[in-house]
């Protein structure tokens, strides 16, 4: 597609979709404000950043508050012993004070992840870059079905770690001049599509590792819209304490898209 008369307000709505992106990512309990990434043992472990000392065991981590240490729990004061049953990646989170530890599964191993509001990565933060918006960068595309859908196995920014997400199928599409396909995986509780990708500028001008896309699911055509404006950052951009997936095989990009999110001001890699 190429800029038309609603370009203005093409723009200005991205504009509102990208404040709301950043104002997430700042959030005082967003990705800026981790302070630690804790991987649990059988063994009880303190951390300076979060009250308690922890474990984990066969059904999930548990804590062990001291003298004047609590955690409020779903709206509930946790003092002494408390057990997170049911940990998965999507986790469980308790606030202590102003600040916040999230419980969570990667690849069969239990973490923790203290995230508080006043975390020089938070408070530091001035924004992220990026290419100025325009429809040449929102690609008509056809979602192609798999006979069923699979799992697909992802590397991480963490080494050693995987992830497993569903796909029902692959997205084609023309951008500049040639057709492209890119493996989409299933939003849950979603009729969202979503893509870890890289292109010609990975390394160069965005961020190494991959860039996310999440858009709208199929019409009944078959017909999806990607909109590489709002191409994203991982989180493992932004912090060390991430532990984002990687693309998949075959979802590099053999163009430059020059749309979306590019390098932070001051990366991890």
């Amino acid at each position: 597609m190429t800029d038309g008369p609603d370009h203005n307000d093409f723009v200005t709505e991205w504009e509102h979709w990208h404040h709301d992106h950043e104002r997430q990512l700042a959030s005082p309990h967003g990705f800026l404000a981790i302070s630690g990434l804790h991987w649990l043992g059988l063994e009880p472990e303190r951390f300076d950043d979060v009250p308690g000392v922890w474990r984990r065991d066969a059904k999930g981590v548990e804590v062990l508050l001291g003298d004047g240490e609590e955690l409020v729990v779903e709206g509930s004061r946790v003092t002494g012993h408390y057990h997170f049953n049911n940990v998965d990646e999507h986790g469980q989170r308790a606030s202590f004070g102003d600040a916040m530890v999230e419980v969570a599964q990667r690849d069969g191993d239990f973490m923790i992840r203290p995230r508080h509001p006043d975390h020089e990565n938070r408070t530091r933060y001035v924004g992220t870059p990026t290419y100025p918006a325009s429809t040449e960068w929102v690609a008509r595309g056809t979602f192609l079905p798999y006979d069923e859908p699979h799992s697909v196995t992802v590397g991480a920014s963490v080494e050693g770690l995987a992830h497993v997400f569903e796909s029902s199928g692959e997205v084609e599409f023309e951008l500049l001049g040639q057709t492209l396909r890119l493996i989409a995986f299933n939003e849950e509780q979603s009729d969202e599509l979503s893509f870890i990708f890289t292109d010609l500028t990975s390394g160069v001008t965005t961020y190494p590792a991959c860039r996310f896309l999440t858009v709208v699911g199929p019409r009944e055509n078959g017909r999806v819209d990607l909109d590489f404006n709002r191409a994203t950052n991982p989180a493992c951009a932004y912090t060390d304490f991430a532990t984002c997936p990687l693309p998949p095989p075959g979802n590099h990009l053999s163009v430059r898209v020059e749309a979306g999110e590019t390098m932070p001001l001051e990366s991890h890699s």
